[in-house]
């Protein structure tokens, strides 16, 4: 029934004008229900060295453990902006990028991207010693490393960044000092940039500790890699070259090349060489270390 078949319309039609315009449509609605909305207009032509956040862009297992630090950006709506670049290496870079929401700024985050290089560009040295043990998913994959094809070397590169990737959140998981990884996405991943005093963390090899600095160092690796030793793994190219002093900690990088210490049969032969670089490092310091005394104490660890 519409207004014109009853009486007095005009009334009718004033009645349903005051009854609807001014009740709130949200009364009585649940407040679990109510959310703040913000539109994003984003340009398609953003400038060189930006783009949009890939955070929601890769599947699930490809972002980092939860729960997630308060530091994380996960707004679809983040630009990334590049920084410039933090190290090179033969078969990676490692650049500065900052994640950033138009519309909260003030939470924006500078993070590590590790960049595998192009196959042209790469060496992937050693590759086959420290791989050894490990199964691919695919059998032509495996073959085309094997013959060390075009194809292959874009498989290596894939796989050492996935190697890494899967060596960083179970490091992280057994509470071991790594950075935090942030996500995967093809060769490229984007992990915590490790700071101290608002700048980058120098290697170990690049600082000085005084005796009590020293000693609490070597303490903090040989626990570390006691609980690597008891997971079955092996760092495979620890050194001092590898290892971040952020002040009075130590984080330990640079995890493509982890070993089996089981699966491979060259594993205890990397952890023999991993104890060798350390104690031969620290003695050059100062510190009298036995690098046969720490295998030793690691191999009661393993079994």
């Amino acid at each position: 029934m519409t207004s014109e078949h009853i009486p007095n319309a005009e009334a009718f039609d004033s009645f349903l004008t005051d009854t609807y315009t001014h009740v709130d449509p949200l009364s009585g609605l649940d407040p679990s229900f109510v959310f703040d909305f913000h539109a994003y207009f984003p340009d398609d032509d953003l400038p060189d060295g930006q783009r949009f956040s890939t955070w929601l862009s890769v599947e699930p297992l490809s972002r980092g453990p939860e729960p997630h630090p308060d530091w994380l950006v996960t707004s679809q709506g983040a630009i990334d902006t590049e920084l410039g670049i933090l190290k090179t290496g033969k078969e990676a870079d490692v650049f500065l990028l900052e994640r950033a929401d138009p519309l909260e700024p003030e939470r924006a985050v500078v993070m590590a991207a590790k960049r595998y290089r192009s196959p042209e560009h790469s060496t992937f040295h050693r590759s086959a010693a420290y791989t050894e043990g490990r199964s691919m998913k695919r059998s032509r994959d495996e073959r085309a490393l094997k013959r060390k094809s075009t194809f292959g070397r874009l498989v290596a590169a894939g796989e050492w960044a996935i190697s890494e990737w899967g060596a960083l959140n179970r490091l992280h998981g057994l509470g071991l000092p790594v950075p935090y990884p942030v996500q995967i996405d093809g060769t490229e991943i984007l992990m915590e940039w490790i700071t101290y005093d608002g700048e980058t963390a120098p290697r170990l090899a690049q600082t000085r500790p005084d005796r009590a600095l020293l000693e609490s160092y070597f303490d903090q690796l040989r626990d570390a890699l006691a609980t690597m030793v008891q997971a079955g793994i092996v760092h495979g190219d620890l050194s001092a070259y590898n290892i971040l002093a952020a002040g009075p900690r130590l984080v330990i990088i640079d995890l493509p090349q982890i070993v089996d210490l089981v699966g491979n049969q060259n594993g205890m032969d990397f952890l023999m060489r991993d104890c060798t670089n350390i104690c031969g490092w620290f003695r050059g310091k100062g510190l009298e270390v036995d690098e046969h005394e720490l295998f030793g104490e690691l191999m009661a660890h393993a079994f």
